[in-house]
């Protein structure tokens, strides 16, 4: 059966690659939405090539020009804003929506994709950081399939395929470490925006490498998986592996441990969620182990990244303390990709926003949203105060 897709974020990283799945196995799929925040250039070129149903432009201004650049010739719907996003993530013909908008505005689309009984693959770890037990709730009370993406996620959900999860002892997400793994910690004082988002394995958007370059990613990977695989965060770890071939791990109780490898290419994670149950051929390379020559792993440290400490603590916490840290974070990146802040101050300007909030333990929705919005204005709020130091 031909799955019909609506690929949010579809110019970014995750949505290119998303296509490129899509024109490797053509008689596979059919795509009826896409959406950008505001690459109406590349987006156009998409039109053209997919003939989508709709599509939608987070920014009103630019769903104007597209509407403009294409004229009455083009038959596509042009939505605008979130709730054109909305739209489209819940469009009737689609059954399969792949959640790829980086940062806490892909939460609304997602939910509202799983409340029109869409499955969803999603690339967005910041929509279960936010809000992992209103999701995964939502998701079983309207019994869809909610498929990882993240190449660590999926290479999890691969290992318990067929497993009993009361037999699994711990799960190890696997990093690159990042940019600076070999940097001495006075480097940080001076990392440049430039320096981390030249990620060493992985092409990415902006705002993942940053985190990457934190191992911030790798705290809010932990997060999403306790959601995930229903598995506290005491029973999760972080292993640094620079290769990025094993994409993580699950050891059993027995002592077994169940590894999935494959090459640093989202082009295989994703063609798993899109296609599953089943497995197609890709055009990528194979992985050659007599190439790749030796993999090596280490312990996180902590001293150098306490974002990744951070994180740890808040998923052990877990209520609305995750999207307190995932607000402040997003402030956080922007502000140094704007040359606002430094890299280092990271951890200080998190922890001290994570110190103001009283924990919810169960938030509904409305309190997630206002508690990301209450984190935002009190980390811009700290920013402007260091700021006028």
């Amino acid at each position: 059966m031909v799955k019909r897709l609506s690929i949010l974020g579809s110019t970014g990283s995750i949505g290119r690659s998303t296509l490129k799945v899509v024109d490797n196995l053509p008689s596979q799929f059919k795509v009826y939405g896409l959406t950008t925040f505001q690459n109406i250039e590349l987006l156009e070129e998409q039109i053209k090539k997919y003939q989508p149903k709709a599509v939608a432009v987070t920014s009103k201004e630019k769903a104007n020009l597209l509407r403009k650049k294409l004229g009455k010739i083009s038959q596509v719907e042009i939505y605008e804003g979130l709730a054109g996003v909305c739209e489209v993530a819940s469009l009737k013909e689609v059954n399969l929506v792949i959640s790829g908008i980086a940062g806490s505005i892909g939460l609304m689309p997602t939910l509202e994709a799983i409340k029109c009984n869409k499955d969803i693959a999603l690339a967005n770890k910041e929509v279960l950081v936010m809000a992992g037990k209103i999701v995964m709730n939502l998701v079983r009370q309207h019994q869809v399939n909610l498929l990882p993406l993240d190449s660590e996620h999926s290479a999890i959900f691969q290992c318990l395929m067929g497993q009993k999860i009361e037999e699994v002892k711990r799960l190890i997400l696997t990093a690159s470490g990042g940019p600076f793994r070999k940097k001495d910690k006075n480097f940080f004082d001076r990392i440049t925006p430039f320096q981390a988002l030249n990620h060493p394995r992985w092409k990415m958007g902006k705002k993942i490498s940053v985190d990457s370059a934190t191992l911030m990613n790798k705290g809010l990977e932990v997060i999403e998986a306790t959601h995930l695989f229903n598995m506290p965060a005491s029973k999760i770890s972080v292993l640094i592996h620079p290769q990025s071939i094993i994409h993580s791990l699950v050891e059993f109780i027995d002592g077994t441990v169940l590894a999935q490898l494959g090459i640093p290419d989202m082009q295989i994670p994703i063609a798993f969620a899109l296609t599953y149950p089943k497995r197609y051929k890709t055009n990528l390379p194979d992985l050659n182990l007599t190439q790749v020559k030796e993999l090596t792993f280490f312990e996180p440290d902590f001293e150098k990244f306490p974002a990744l400490k951070l994180c740890l603590e808040v998923a052990k916490i877990g209520g609305s303390l995750p999207c307190v840290l995932n607000a402040a974070n997003e402030v956080w990146v922007e502000e140094f990709l704007n040359h606002k802040i430094s890299f280092k101050e990271i951890p200080k300007v998190i922890e001290k926003v994570l110190s103001f909030h009283q924990t919810i333990e169960n938030p509904d929705l409305d309190e997630i949203l206002k508690t990301d919005q209450w984190a935002r204005e009190k980390t811009a709020e700290i920013i402007k105060k260091l700021k006028e130091r």
